[in-house]
């Protein structure tokens, strides 16, 4: 048995990490902060210049081609490649209630390769992230504030049923944040499904987190793979009584895909305690941790 050996001395000729964007994007090498700039100019001036135009025209189809175009020349940009299997489930005609799974703003790169038109429902606080926030907030996408789920239901269900008689379908991420596969979907979009009288179309991906893994890390790593499994749609009327069904498979295959899902773990995290989150029952350990952490605080809070 070989004894115990003192941490390795630093390498004295590795580069420090490089930041770029006000500390948005953070990368490990000069080669790499140099492609990451290319990468920004492009997207923020002749992209961004292409996007907003489209705005302008104040047409939808013209907004979903020109995201849709845009979202590939951000995936080759830095080296994002993207396995899609399942694409014979899609009736491109077909409008639906998109349910995907989310780890990282990569995962949207992915997903606009679907052969679908897609209004996506996002956070509010988005808009304030460079180039995405002001195309979700004047690109006819909707914003929401999961925290007030009351108070943005009808909002929602109005502007959703707008999108879809337009012709788009609408992309939901029914656990409502990116802190990792463990946690629960969130009832809304199964019962919006059926409501809307649209076929659910679940849809995991995986490994998105690895390219950019904000706002956990600023780190920017090209050459990233990303998985995308699309699975049969489910008729609208079975989409609530399905619900626990759909989540488990689509969980199942993420834990067992090449590109591993995002994990949670809140000594690394955080708790994350102004955000509305429940944890999967499927996973009792971090459910009980959460639980445990949550009456804690209102303890203190009591005291």
């Amino acid at each position: 048995m070989e004894p115990e050996r003192a941490n390795p001395p630093a390498d004295a000729t590795a580069e420090a990490p490089r930041t770029l964007l006000g500390g948005y994007l953070a990368v490990a090498s000069r080669r790499a902060w140099l492609r990451a700039w290319v990468a920004a100019l492009l997207l923020l001036g002749p992209v961004r210049l292409v996007l907003w135009l489209a705005v302008l025209l104040r047409n939808r189809a013209a907004c979903r081609a020109a995201e849709r175009r845009a979202a590939r020349l951000a995936a080759r940009l830095i080296g994002l490649r993207v396995a899609i299997s399942g694409l014979e489930h899609i009736d491109p005609g077909e409008r639906y209630v998109v349910a995907s799974l989310h780890e990282g703003f990569a995962d949207g790169l992915a997903l606009l390769r679907l052969p679908l038109s897609l209004t996506a429902v996002a956070r509010d606080e988005l808009t304030t992230f460079p180039l995405l926030g002001g195309w979700l907030a004047h690109g006819r996408h909707l914003l929401i504030r999961p925290e007030r789920p009351v108070a943005g239901a009808r909002t929602l269900r109005r502007d959703a049923l707008a999108a879809i008689e337009a012709g788009d379908s609408v992309l939901f991420f029914p656990q409502g944040s990116i802190l990792g596969i463990e946690l629960a979907f969130r009832p809304g979009v199964f019962q919006l499904a059926r409501r809307l009288g649209r076929p659910l179309l679940p849809v995991v991906v995986t490994g998105g987190h690895r390219a950019w893994e904000h706002p956990f890390s600023a780190t920017l790593r090209f050459g990233q793979a990303l998985s995308v499994i699309v699975l049969p749609p489910v008729p609208p009327h079975e989409a609530v009584p399905r619900r626990a069904e759909i989540e488990r498979r689509m969980k199942e295959l993420a834990l067992a895909s090449a590109t591993p899902p995002r994990r949670f773990d809140p000594n690394r995290d955080g708790y994350w305690d102004d955000y509305r989150y429940e944890i999967d029952p499927a996973f009792p350990d971090l459910a009980q941790r959460i639980a445990d952490h949550r009456r804690d605080v209102a303890a203190t809070d009591v005291r």
